[in-house]
């Protein structure tokens, strides 16, 4: 009789509710992700339960006011930094239990990281700051990187300056190069923070061709957070962030659509008491 009543609660008993099914064709996929700082009344809330799935090959602009989660949410699809809640999945592979290794390996060989403040190496040559994520990664396509390294300093329009120092270079070209050194491994995503942000607006416009180049041409994944209008109207979409969730996106769209969009976003009354994070 007691195999029995179990069988019929067992029977009876509701199914659990399923998990969300990962999307194998993403790029990047977040699901309930949540990042808190700090305890208590003292606690910050930096995400509040981030839902997103970009696809291979899309180009998403990230915006929103200062405080609306926009550098978190960045750090944390990129693995720099780990959600309090939920899952990242970058190129299908779940990152958010590896640990500090394993992290390190994966923006090694599978991320592409472009910077506002460059970050080349001043003791390398442009094409020895383009290898370096080969080199460091290791491995036999190390070895084999010039001819990678050649071609993509060309596609960015530094034909034949392989041999020279940053410093012999302007900031617009020194961005280029950045650009190289984060395709150069054939990156699942490329995570791009204020890339135009010390850049006059003609140089900047020829570094976000070249990101959306990237995209059409080499099936590149670029994630670029920036509070430029202009930046953002080279994306496929731009999301935009408040108070830690996304409030808003738009298809791409003129720059004036977009900074009207940001304009009515800003305008919108604040929560009351609630943290916020960068």
């Amino acid at each position: 009789m007691g195999l029995l009543r179990s069988k019929r609660r067992n029977e009876e008993a509701p199914a659990a509710p399923a998990a969300p099914a990962h999307d194998l064709t993403a790029a990047v996929e977040l699901r309930g992700v949540r990042r808190r700082y700090g305890r208590g009344t003292a606690a910050v809330h930096a995400l509040r339960g981030i839902d997103l799935s970009l696809p291979r090959g899309s180009f998403t602009a990230v915006m929103g006011p200062s405080g609306s989660g926009k550098s978190t949410f960045l750090q944390c699809a990129a693995g720099l930094d780990r959600p309090t809640e939920g899952s990242v999945r970058l190129g299908g592979t779940e990152i958010t239990g590896m640990n500090e290794n394993q992290l390190t390996e994966l923006r090694r060989s599978r991320l592409g990281f472009v910077f506002q403040a460059f970050n080349l190496l001043p003791s390398l040559t442009v094409e020895q700051n383009v290898l370096l994520p080969m080199r460091l990664a290791g491995g036999r396509a190390a070895s084999r990187g010039g001819e990678r390294a050649a071609d993509l300093l060309a596609r960015v329009g530094l034909e034949g300056k392989g041999r020279r120092r940053p410093a012999e270079l302007s900031g617009g070209q020194q961005q280029r190069v950045a650009i190289a050194r984060a395709l150069v491994t054939r990156p699942d995503v490329v995570f791009a923070d204020e890339p135009t942000g010390a850049l006059d607006t003609t140089t900047a416009a020829e570094v976000l061709a070249l990101l959306r180049a990237a995209v059409d041409s080499l099936n590149a994944t670029v994630v670029m957070v920036t509070h430029d209008p202009v930046a953002a109207s080279h994306a496929d979409q731009v999301l935009f962030l408040a108070d830690g969730l996304i409030a808003d996106r738009l298809p791409r769209s003129s720059a004036a659509t977009v900074a009207a969009r940001m304009t009515a976003l800003t305008a919108r009354p604040a929560p009351a008491c609630t943290g916020a994070a960068a």
